[in-house]
């Protein structure tokens, strides 16, 4: 389960724009999450989404008010903790068959990421996104969707 604050939350897949697939599931879990073609928008546009965006394409639960956050997040992991945990394991297992990829889907997507990771154009692109702030608290990695398609 996923949920984020609704003030300070922001979502995104930047790899394409430096040149690499994603390569730790986002291919095949954010399809299964908000559909082929939402997950082609935000994978191939390298862009940011708010929670409120992230919520309504199903790439969340829910996007609640941060002061909301813990306390929700408390409550309910307070509520599940009480049932029958065969139940609770039984009911995960049977939902994982077609919610997780197989691990042939993942391997396929880490190697087409490792192939572009070590290619000189993006050696380049990162070079120059964390010469810019990339991977750095401020306005380049709190903007990074803007910033990354900048990157020459």
């Amino acid at each position: 389960m996923r949920f984020a604050s609704l003030e300070k939350a922001i979502f995104g897949q930047p790899e394409v724009a430096v040149g690499v697939v994603p390569g730790g599931g986002g291919n095949e879990m954010l399809s299964r999450l908000a559909g082929r073609a939402r997950a082609l928008e935000i994978i191939l546009s390298g862009d940011d989404y708010d929670a409120q965006t992230a919520e309504r394409y199903g790439w969340i639960n829910r996007a609640i008010p941060d002061a909301e956050l813990d306390g929700f997040v408390e409550n309910l992991v307070r509520r599940i903790s009480v049932f029958d945990q065969q139940t609770l394991s039984e009911t995960k297992r049977l939902l994982n068959r077609t919610g997780i990829p197989e691990a042939s889907e993942l391997l396929e997507s880490r190697t087409a990421f490792i192939s572009g990771a070590v290619s000189k154009n993006t050696q380049e692109k990162v070079s120059k996104a964390i010469a810019r702030g990339f991977g750095q608290r401020g306005d380049f990695e709190l903007n990074l969707g803007h910033h990354i398609s900048n990157i020459e």
